[in-house]
């Protein structure tokens, strides 16, 4: 996996040729026209991350924030990761059904859907999702998760 060293994400935003930059935009527009209040966008794993801040929920298994999801551009592909797609089979089932509503492709990992062309993804689901988990709804699916 490549991982950036940009110290904020419009650093990682120019650091990217012009196709992957335009991808990663709109699929960060859309995460952040749908991110419920509480996220913080920063530059963590060495991609753009949306977290749980510690001040907000400090008990984490590794003493960093909560990832929610991250977005990546790769060296063949670009990456979407949806942490609660991976701790909550329902969502997951709903995400593999939209993908298939839509006639989409679908490449993905445990938690990281991946992606050349923004037409790949289904984006208004993926705005859906984003949408839907809160803050707290994510930290429940994090703790469930956990047992």
């Amino acid at each position: 996996m490549v991982q950036s060293n940009a110290k904020n994400v419009e650093e990682y935003l120019d650091n990217l040729d012009e196709e992957k930059r335009n991808v990663i935009s709109k699929v960060r527009d859309v995460i952040l026209e749908n991110l419920s209040e509480g996220y913080k966008e920063s530059m963590n794993w060495g991609m753009i991350s949306y977290e749980v801040p510690l001040t907000t929920y400090p008990d984490t298994y590794n003493d960093k924030p909560l990832m929610f999801a991250g977005l990546a551009a790769q060296k063949n592909h670009c990456s979407l990761y949806l942490t609660p797609v991976y701790q909550s089979e329902p969502l997951k089932r709903w995400l593999l059904k939209q993908f298939e509503k839509e006639n989409k492709k679908l490449d993905m990992g445990k938690s990281c859907l991946r992606f050349k062309k923004i037409d790949d993804l289904p984006l208004k689901a993926v705005g859906e999702l984003i949408k839907r988990i809160t803050v707290q709804k994510f930290i429940d699916i994090y703790e469930e998760s956990r047992k």
